[in-house]
Protein backbone atom coordinates (compact mmCIF):
# COMPACT_ATOMS: atom_id res chain seq x y z
CA UNK A 1 0.00 0.00 0.00
CA UNK A 2 1.20 3.56 -0.77
CA UNK A 3 0.28 6.73 1.09
CA UNK A 4 1.70 10.20 1.59
CA UNK A 5 3.85 8.62 4.30
CA UNK A 6 5.38 6.06 1.96
CA UNK A 7 4.86 2.49 0.83
CA UNK A 8 4.55 -0.38 3.28
CA UNK A 9 5.39 -4.00 2.64
CA UNK A 10 3.99 -6.76 4.82
CA UNK A 11 6.64 -8.62 6.80
CA UNK A 12 5.51 -11.95 8.25
CA UNK A 13 7.08 -12.50 11.67
CA UNK A 14 6.89 -16.26 12.25
CA UNK A 15 7.23 -17.85 15.67
CA UNK A 16 10.10 -20.29 15.89
CA UNK A 17 8.82 -23.49 17.49
CA UNK A 18 10.52 -24.07 20.84
CA UNK A 19 12.64 -26.98 22.14
CA UNK A 20 9.81 -28.13 24.43
CA UNK A 21 7.05 -28.28 21.80
CA UNK A 22 4.45 -30.54 23.41
CA UNK A 23 0.76 -31.39 23.29
CA UNK A 24 -0.61 -30.01 26.53
CA UNK A 25 -4.31 -30.13 25.61
CA UNK A 26 -4.78 -26.89 27.54
CA UNK A 27 -6.87 -24.79 25.17
CA UNK A 28 -10.61 -25.02 25.76
CA UNK A 29 -12.44 -24.43 22.49
CA UNK A 30 -9.47 -25.50 20.37
CA UNK A 31 -10.60 -28.87 19.02
CA UNK A 32 -7.19 -30.06 17.81
CA UNK A 33 -5.46 -29.05 21.04
CA UNK A 34 -7.94 -30.95 23.18
CA UNK A 35 -7.95 -33.98 20.86
CA UNK A 36 -4.16 -34.47 20.88
CA UNK A 37 -3.49 -33.57 24.52
CA UNK A 38 -0.88 -35.84 26.11
CA UNK A 39 0.42 -37.39 22.91
CA UNK A 40 4.13 -37.64 22.18
CA UNK A 41 5.44 -34.71 20.12
CA UNK A 42 8.51 -34.10 17.98
CA UNK A 43 10.07 -30.70 18.74
CA UNK A 44 12.72 -31.09 16.05
CA UNK A 45 10.20 -31.99 13.35
CA UNK A 46 7.93 -29.13 14.43
CA UNK A 47 10.73 -26.57 14.25
CA UNK A 48 11.87 -27.87 10.86
CA UNK A 49 8.34 -27.64 9.50
CA UNK A 50 8.09 -24.04 10.67
CA UNK A 51 11.47 -23.12 9.19
CA UNK A 52 10.52 -24.80 5.91
CA UNK A 53 7.43 -22.58 5.76
CA UNK A 54 9.56 -19.49 6.39
CA UNK A 55 11.93 -20.52 3.61
CA UNK A 56 9.04 -21.18 1.21
CA UNK A 57 7.42 -17.80 1.92
CA UNK A 58 10.76 -16.03 1.55
CA UNK A 59 11.38 -17.73 -1.79
CA UNK A 60 8.01 -16.41 -3.02
CA UNK A 61 9.51 -12.95 -2.61
CA UNK A 62 7.47 -12.14 0.49
CA UNK A 63 9.32 -10.45 3.35
CA UNK A 64 9.82 -12.84 6.26
CA UNK A 65 11.09 -12.46 9.82
CA UNK A 66 11.31 -14.63 12.92
CA UNK A 67 10.41 -14.32 16.60
CA UNK A 68 12.18 -16.48 19.20
CA UNK A 69 10.45 -19.13 21.34
CA UNK A 70 9.70 -18.56 25.00
CA UNK A 71 11.57 -20.43 27.74
CA UNK A 72 9.60 -23.49 28.80
CA UNK A 73 9.12 -24.78 31.44
CA UNK A 74 8.35 -21.32 32.78
CA UNK A 75 10.28 -21.67 36.03
CA UNK A 76 9.67 -18.01 36.91
CA UNK A 77 5.92 -18.67 36.93
CA UNK A 78 6.31 -21.72 39.15
CA UNK A 79 8.41 -19.71 41.61
CA UNK A 80 5.84 -16.92 41.57
CA UNK A 81 3.13 -19.33 42.75
CA UNK A 82 5.16 -20.70 45.64
CA UNK A 83 7.51 -23.45 44.46
CA UNK A 84 10.98 -22.78 45.84
CA UNK A 85 14.48 -24.16 45.84
CA UNK A 86 16.78 -24.83 42.91
CA UNK A 87 15.33 -24.99 39.41
CA UNK A 88 15.51 -28.77 39.65
CA UNK A 89 13.64 -28.74 42.96
CA UNK A 90 10.97 -26.41 41.60
CA UNK A 91 10.28 -28.70 38.64
CA UNK A 92 10.26 -31.84 40.82
CA UNK A 93 7.83 -30.36 43.34
CA UNK A 94 5.49 -29.05 40.65
CA UNK A 95 5.46 -32.43 38.91
CA UNK A 96 4.71 -34.26 42.16
CA UNK A 97 2.25 -31.84 43.77
CA UNK A 98 0.55 -29.92 40.92
CA UNK A 99 1.11 -31.66 37.57
CA UNK A 100 -1.51 -29.49 35.86
CA UNK A 101 0.40 -26.35 36.85
CA UNK A 102 3.54 -27.86 35.37
CA UNK A 103 1.65 -28.44 32.11
CA UNK A 104 0.61 -24.79 32.13
CA UNK A 105 4.24 -23.78 32.69
CA UNK A 106 5.29 -25.93 29.71
CA UNK A 107 2.76 -24.67 27.17
CA UNK A 108 4.13 -24.51 23.63
CA UNK A 109 1.52 -21.95 22.53
CA UNK A 110 3.90 -18.97 22.24
CA UNK A 111 4.90 -20.41 18.84
CA UNK A 112 1.63 -18.98 17.46
CA UNK A 113 2.67 -15.38 17.05
CA UNK A 114 -0.64 -14.35 15.49
CA UNK A 115 -1.53 -13.96 19.16
CA UNK A 116 1.63 -12.08 20.07
CA UNK A 117 0.33 -8.58 19.40
CA UNK A 118 -1.87 -6.29 17.33
CA UNK A 119 -0.11 -3.98 14.87
CA UNK A 120 -1.12 -0.77 13.10
CA UNK A 121 1.32 0.40 10.40
CA UNK A 122 2.54 3.96 10.18
CA UNK A 123 0.39 5.07 7.17
CA UNK A 124 -2.73 4.34 9.24
CA UNK A 125 -1.86 6.00 12.55
CA UNK A 126 -2.31 9.57 13.70
CA UNK A 127 1.32 10.09 14.68
CA UNK A 128 2.82 8.33 11.65
CA UNK A 129 4.55 5.63 13.68
CA UNK A 130 4.08 1.86 13.63
CA UNK A 131 2.21 0.91 16.81
CA UNK A 132 2.36 -2.48 18.54
CA UNK A 133 0.24 -3.70 21.47
CA UNK A 134 1.38 -7.08 22.86
CA UNK A 135 -1.59 -9.26 23.74
CA UNK A 136 -2.35 -10.03 27.38
CA UNK A 137 -4.04 -13.36 26.40
CA UNK A 138 -5.97 -13.15 29.65
CA UNK A 139 -8.62 -15.69 28.63
CA UNK A 140 -6.29 -18.69 28.98
CA UNK A 141 -3.88 -19.08 31.91
CA UNK A 142 -1.21 -20.89 29.92
CA UNK A 143 -1.22 -18.12 27.32
CA UNK A 144 -1.34 -15.23 29.78
CA UNK A 145 2.17 -16.34 30.80
CA UNK A 146 3.47 -15.11 27.44
CA UNK A 147 2.82 -11.39 27.73
CA UNK A 148 5.96 -10.28 29.60
CA UNK A 149 8.48 -12.05 27.36
CA UNK A 150 6.58 -11.03 24.21
CA UNK A 151 6.68 -7.41 25.34
CA UNK A 152 10.41 -7.64 26.04
CA UNK A 153 11.18 -9.21 22.66
CA UNK A 154 9.03 -6.80 20.64
CA UNK A 155 10.44 -3.82 22.55
CA UNK A 156 13.95 -4.94 21.60
CA UNK A 157 13.10 -5.48 17.92
CA UNK A 158 11.06 -2.28 17.52
CA UNK A 159 13.19 -0.10 19.79
CA UNK A 160 13.59 3.05 17.65
CA UNK A 161 11.05 5.55 19.04
CA UNK A 162 11.15 7.66 15.89
CA UNK A 163 9.56 4.81 13.97
CA UNK A 164 7.89 2.56 16.54
CA UNK A 165 5.69 2.66 19.62
CA UNK A 166 5.49 -0.59 21.58
CA UNK A 167 2.81 -0.32 24.24
CA UNK A 168 2.44 -2.46 27.35
CA UNK A 169 -0.24 -5.16 27.11
CA UNK A 170 -3.76 -4.21 28.15
CA UNK A 171 -4.49 -4.64 31.88
CA UNK A 172 -4.64 -8.35 32.80
CA UNK A 173 -8.35 -8.25 33.57
CA UNK A 174 -11.27 -10.27 32.25
CA UNK A 175 -12.85 -7.12 30.81
CA UNK A 176 -9.82 -6.48 28.61
CA UNK A 177 -8.98 -9.99 27.40
CA UNK A 178 -6.98 -9.46 24.21
CA UNK A 179 -6.02 -12.23 21.78
CA UNK A 180 -3.81 -10.19 19.46
CA UNK A 181 -3.82 -10.25 15.68
CA UNK A 182 -5.69 -13.56 15.51
CA UNK A 183 -8.80 -11.40 15.98
CA UNK A 184 -7.60 -8.49 13.81
CA UNK A 185 -7.63 -8.01 10.05
CA UNK A 186 -6.30 -5.07 8.05
CA UNK A 187 -7.71 -4.48 4.58
CA UNK A 188 -6.21 -1.87 2.27
CA UNK A 189 -6.56 -0.96 -1.41
CA UNK A 190 -4.86 1.69 -3.48
CA UNK A 191 -6.46 5.11 -3.08
CA UNK A 192 -8.43 4.34 0.12
CA UNK A 193 -7.45 4.52 3.79
CA UNK A 194 -7.03 1.09 5.31
CA UNK A 195 -9.86 -0.52 7.25
CA UNK A 196 -9.16 -2.49 10.41
CA UNK A 197 -11.48 -5.24 11.66
CA UNK A 198 -11.29 -5.83 15.41
CA UNK A 199 -13.47 -8.86 16.02
CA UNK A 200 -14.61 -9.89 19.48
CA UNK A 201 -16.36 -12.85 21.04
CA UNK A 202 -18.04 -11.40 24.12
CA UNK A 203 -18.72 -8.20 25.97
CA UNK A 204 -17.61 -7.95 29.57
CA UNK A 205 -19.98 -5.06 30.30
CA UNK A 206 -23.07 -5.82 28.22
CA UNK A 207 -24.49 -9.22 29.19
CA UNK A 208 -27.47 -8.68 26.89
CA UNK A 209 -25.31 -9.42 23.84
CA UNK A 210 -25.51 -13.03 22.69
CA UNK A 211 -22.49 -15.10 23.80
CA UNK A 212 -21.27 -18.58 22.90
CA UNK A 213 -22.58 -21.37 25.13
CA UNK A 214 -20.09 -24.21 24.70
CA UNK A 215 -16.69 -22.54 24.42
CA UNK A 216 -15.43 -19.22 25.80
CA UNK A 217 -15.46 -16.04 23.79
CA UNK A 218 -11.86 -15.01 24.33
CA UNK A 219 -11.62 -11.49 22.92
CA UNK A 220 -13.77 -8.83 24.56
CA UNK A 221 -15.46 -5.90 22.87
CA UNK A 222 -13.88 -3.65 25.49
CA UNK A 223 -10.37 -4.86 24.58
CA UNK A 224 -11.02 -4.26 20.89
CA UNK A 225 -12.16 -0.71 21.58
CA UNK A 226 -9.06 -0.09 23.71
CA UNK A 227 -6.83 -1.35 20.88
CA UNK A 228 -8.31 1.17 18.45
CA UNK A 229 -7.36 3.94 20.88
CA UNK A 230 -3.86 2.66 21.69
CA UNK A 231 -2.98 2.03 18.05
CA UNK A 232 -3.77 5.67 17.25
CA UNK A 233 -6.33 4.73 14.59
CA UNK A 234 -9.08 7.11 13.48
CA UNK A 235 -12.35 5.60 14.77
CA UNK A 236 -13.98 5.74 11.33
CA UNK A 237 -11.30 3.37 9.96
CA UNK A 238 -12.08 0.65 12.51
CA UNK A 239 -14.96 -1.83 12.37
CA UNK A 240 -15.80 -4.02 15.36
CA UNK A 241 -17.73 -7.07 14.12
CA UNK A 242 -18.84 -9.70 16.60
CA UNK A 243 -17.59 -13.24 16.12
CA UNK A 244 -20.50 -15.56 15.47
CA UNK A 245 -21.30 -17.41 18.72
CA UNK A 246 -22.13 -20.56 16.76
CA UNK A 247 -18.73 -20.36 15.07
CA UNK A 248 -16.98 -20.10 18.44
CA UNK A 249 -18.95 -23.04 19.77
CA UNK A 250 -17.93 -25.05 16.70
CA UNK A 251 -14.23 -24.40 17.42
CA UNK A 252 -13.50 -20.97 15.91
CA UNK A 253 -11.88 -19.70 19.09
CA UNK A 254 -10.18 -16.93 17.10
CA UNK A 255 -11.43 -15.05 14.04
CA UNK A 256 -8.61 -16.44 11.91
CA UNK A 257 -10.10 -19.93 12.15
CA UNK A 258 -12.97 -18.86 9.87
CA UNK A 259 -11.69 -15.73 8.06
CA UNK A 260 -8.52 -14.40 6.49
CA UNK A 261 -7.99 -11.12 4.68
CA UNK A 262 -5.23 -9.08 3.08
CA UNK A 263 -5.12 -6.13 0.70
CA UNK A 264 -8.61 -5.91 -0.76
CA UNK A 265 -9.41 -9.62 -0.44
CA UNK A 266 -11.40 -11.33 2.32
CA UNK A 267 -12.00 -15.07 2.52
CA UNK A 268 -14.60 -15.99 5.11
CA UNK A 269 -17.14 -18.48 6.36
CA UNK A 270 -20.74 -17.60 7.14
CA UNK A 271 -20.14 -18.42 10.82
CA UNK A 272 -17.15 -16.09 11.10
CA UNK A 273 -19.17 -12.99 12.05
CA UNK A 274 -22.60 -11.93 13.22
CA UNK A 275 -24.33 -9.95 10.44
CA UNK A 276 -21.91 -10.97 7.70
CA UNK A 277 -24.07 -9.22 5.09
CA UNK A 278 -23.95 -5.91 6.93
CA UNK A 279 -20.18 -6.19 7.40
CA UNK A 280 -19.72 -6.87 3.70
CA UNK A 281 -21.71 -3.77 2.79
CA UNK A 282 -19.61 -1.65 5.17
CA UNK A 283 -16.41 -2.93 3.57
CA UNK A 284 -17.70 -2.21 0.07
CA UNK A 285 -18.56 1.35 1.07
CA UNK A 286 -15.14 1.89 2.65
CA UNK A 287 -12.96 0.18 0.03
CA UNK A 288 -15.01 0.61 -3.13
CA UNK A 289 -15.07 -1.66 -6.13
CA UNK A 290 -11.57 -2.96 -5.40
CA UNK A 291 -12.87 -4.99 -2.44
CA UNK A 292 -13.31 -8.69 -3.23
CA UNK A 293 -14.53 -11.52 -1.04
CA UNK A 294 -15.13 -15.24 -1.34
CA UNK A 295 -17.85 -16.31 1.05
CA UNK A 296 -18.35 -19.94 2.09
CA UNK A 297 -21.72 -21.16 3.26
CA UNK A 298 -22.10 -23.95 5.78
CA UNK A 299 -23.74 -26.03 3.05
CA UNK A 300 -20.66 -25.72 0.83
CA UNK A 301 -18.10 -26.01 3.62
CA UNK A 302 -19.45 -27.45 6.88
CA UNK A 303 -18.00 -25.60 9.83
CA UNK A 304 -16.68 -28.89 11.22
CA UNK A 305 -14.55 -29.29 8.07
CA UNK A 306 -13.38 -25.68 8.26
CA UNK A 307 -12.27 -26.18 11.87
CA UNK A 308 -10.61 -29.54 11.18
CA UNK A 309 -8.80 -28.60 7.96
CA UNK A 310 -8.13 -24.85 8.56
CA UNK A 311 -8.59 -23.50 5.00
CA UNK A 312 -9.13 -20.03 6.51
CA UNK A 313 -6.28 -20.34 9.00
CA UNK A 314 -4.04 -19.95 5.98
CA UNK A 315 -1.74 -17.17 4.89
CA UNK A 316 -3.12 -14.89 2.20
CA UNK A 317 0.05 -13.34 0.79
CA UNK A 318 0.58 -10.65 -1.81
CA UNK A 319 3.61 -11.46 -3.98
CA UNK A 320 5.86 -8.88 -5.65
CA UNK A 321 3.82 -9.00 -8.90
CA UNK A 322 0.73 -7.87 -6.99
CA UNK A 323 -1.14 -11.17 -7.11
CA UNK A 324 -2.09 -13.23 -4.07
CA UNK A 325 -1.32 -16.81 -3.07
CA UNK A 326 -2.70 -18.91 -0.25
CA UNK A 327 -0.43 -20.95 2.02
CA UNK A 328 -2.69 -23.69 3.39
CA UNK A 329 -2.03 -26.73 5.58
CA UNK A 330 -1.84 -30.17 4.02
CA UNK A 331 -5.02 -31.02 5.92
CA UNK A 332 -6.93 -28.62 3.62
CA UNK A 333 -5.76 -30.52 0.56
CA UNK A 334 -6.94 -33.82 2.01
CA UNK A 335 -10.37 -32.51 3.07
CA UNK A 336 -12.65 -32.49 -0.02
CA UNK A 337 -14.85 -29.59 1.10
CA UNK A 338 -11.92 -27.41 2.18
CA UNK A 339 -9.99 -28.15 -1.02
CA UNK A 340 -13.05 -27.40 -3.19
CA UNK A 341 -13.48 -24.03 -1.47
CA UNK A 342 -9.84 -23.08 -2.01
CA UNK A 343 -10.09 -24.15 -5.65
CA UNK A 344 -13.08 -21.83 -6.01
CA UNK A 345 -11.04 -18.99 -4.47
CA UNK A 346 -8.49 -19.40 -7.29
CA UNK A 347 -11.19 -19.76 -9.95
CA UNK A 348 -13.01 -16.58 -8.96
CA UNK A 349 -11.72 -13.18 -10.09
CA UNK A 350 -10.31 -11.96 -6.78
CA UNK A 351 -6.60 -11.95 -7.61
CA UNK A 352 -5.60 -15.23 -5.93
CA UNK A 353 -3.55 -17.19 -8.46
CA UNK A 354 -2.48 -20.28 -6.51
CA UNK A 355 -2.82 -22.34 -3.34
CA UNK A 356 0.25 -24.00 -1.87
CA UNK A 357 -0.20 -26.82 0.65
CA UNK A 358 2.51 -27.27 3.29
CA UNK A 359 3.07 -29.93 5.93
CA UNK A 360 2.65 -28.35 9.36
CA UNK A 361 1.30 -31.43 11.10
CA UNK A 362 3.10 -30.84 14.40
CA UNK A 363 1.54 -27.38 14.73
CA UNK A 364 -1.85 -28.45 13.37
CA UNK A 365 -2.14 -31.26 15.92
CA UNK A 366 -1.67 -28.68 18.63
CA UNK A 367 -4.33 -26.42 17.11
CA UNK A 368 -2.41 -23.92 14.98
CA UNK A 369 -2.24 -23.58 11.19
CA UNK A 370 -0.12 -21.36 8.92
CA UNK A 371 -1.88 -18.16 9.96
CA UNK A 372 -1.34 -18.90 13.66
CA UNK A 373 2.41 -19.08 13.15
CA UNK A 374 2.83 -15.53 11.89
CA UNK A 375 2.32 -11.91 12.95
CA UNK A 376 1.79 -9.55 10.00
CA UNK A 377 3.75 -6.29 10.31
CA UNK A 378 3.41 -3.86 7.36
CA UNK A 379 6.57 -1.73 7.31
CA UNK A 380 8.24 0.99 5.27
CA UNK A 381 11.79 0.52 4.01
CA UNK A 382 13.06 2.94 6.66
CA UNK A 383 11.31 0.98 9.41
CA UNK A 384 12.78 -2.30 8.22
CA UNK A 385 16.25 -0.78 8.27
CA UNK A 386 15.74 0.37 11.86
CA UNK A 387 14.78 -3.07 13.23
CA UNK A 388 16.96 -3.65 16.27
CA UNK A 389 17.89 -7.31 15.88
CA UNK A 390 18.86 -9.94 13.32
CA UNK A 391 15.33 -11.21 12.74
CA UNK A 392 14.67 -10.36 9.08
CA UNK A 393 15.06 -13.60 7.18
CA UNK A 394 17.74 -14.15 4.58
CA UNK A 395 19.51 -17.35 3.51
CA UNK A 396 22.31 -17.22 6.08
CA UNK A 397 19.91 -16.68 8.99
CA UNK A 398 17.79 -19.67 7.94
CA UNK A 399 20.91 -21.81 7.73
CA UNK A 400 21.99 -20.68 11.20
CA UNK A 401 18.55 -21.46 12.63
CA UNK A 402 18.39 -24.87 10.96
CA UNK A 403 21.80 -25.74 12.39
CA UNK A 404 20.74 -24.48 15.82
CA UNK A 405 17.66 -26.74 15.78
CA UNK A 406 19.76 -29.75 14.80
CA UNK A 407 22.11 -29.15 17.72
CA UNK A 408 19.58 -28.51 20.46
CA UNK A 409 16.21 -30.16 19.80
CA UNK A 410 14.99 -33.57 20.86
CA UNK A 411 13.35 -35.87 18.33
CA UNK A 412 10.61 -36.95 20.75
CA UNK A 413 9.07 -35.41 23.84
CA UNK A 414 6.59 -37.14 26.14
CA UNK A 415 4.61 -35.44 28.90
CA UNK A 416 6.79 -37.15 31.51
CA UNK A 417 9.89 -35.47 30.06
CA UNK A 418 8.68 -32.00 31.01
CA UNK A 419 9.86 -32.38 34.61
CA UNK A 420 13.32 -33.53 33.53
CA UNK A 421 15.90 -31.04 34.90
CA UNK A 422 18.18 -31.93 32.00
CA UNK A 423 15.54 -30.64 29.58
CA UNK A 424 15.42 -27.28 31.36
CA UNK A 425 19.21 -26.98 31.17
CA UNK A 426 19.05 -27.86 27.46
CA UNK A 427 16.46 -25.13 26.91
CA UNK A 428 18.50 -22.46 28.70
CA UNK A 429 21.63 -23.36 26.74
CA UNK A 430 19.75 -23.35 23.45
CA UNK A 431 17.90 -20.08 24.00
CA UNK A 432 21.00 -18.32 25.28
CA UNK A 433 22.72 -19.24 22.02
CA UNK A 434 19.65 -18.21 20.00
CA UNK A 435 19.60 -14.69 21.44
CA UNK A 436 23.19 -14.34 20.23
CA UNK A 437 22.27 -15.58 16.74
CA UNK A 438 19.36 -13.11 16.61
CA UNK A 439 21.32 -10.33 18.38
CA UNK A 440 18.52 -9.79 20.86
CA UNK A 441 20.51 -9.43 24.06
CA UNK A 442 19.11 -10.69 27.36
CA UNK A 443 15.34 -10.87 26.89
CA UNK A 444 14.59 -13.99 28.95
CA UNK A 445 14.10 -14.01 32.74
CA UNK A 446 16.71 -16.75 33.25
CA UNK A 447 19.29 -14.60 31.45
CA UNK A 448 18.47 -11.54 33.54
CA UNK A 449 18.54 -13.56 36.75
CA UNK A 450 21.92 -15.01 35.86
CA UNK A 451 23.23 -11.52 35.09
CA UNK A 452 21.94 -10.14 38.38
CA UNK A 453 23.51 -13.09 40.24
CA UNK A 454 26.83 -12.48 38.56
CA UNK A 455 26.72 -8.81 39.61
CA UNK A 456 25.97 -9.85 43.17
CA UNK A 457 28.91 -12.27 43.18
CA UNK A 458 31.25 -9.43 42.45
Amino acid sequence: MTSERGAVTEVDFDGLVGPTHNYGGLSAGNVASMTHGGQVSSPKEAAKQGLAKMRFVSELGVAQAVLPPHPRPNVSFLRHIGFSGSDEAVLARAAAEEPHLLRLACSAAAMWTANAATVAPSPDTRDGRLHVVPANLHAMTHRALEADVTHAVLSRIFQDPTHFAVHPPLPPMAAFADEGAANHTRLAVEGCPAIHLFAWGRSALDPALRAPQRHPGRQTLEASRALVRLLELPPDRALLPQQHPDGIDAGSFHTDVLAVGSGGVLLWHELAFVDAEGLCESLKRALGDSFRSVFATAAELPVEDAVAAYPFNSQLLQTPDGSFVVIAPEESRRNPAARAYLERVVAEDVGVRAVHFLDLRQSMQNGGGPACLRLRVPMTDAERKSVGARVLVEASLLEDLEGWVERHYRDRLAASDLADPALWREVCTALDELTQILRLGSVYPFQKNAFDGAKGAR
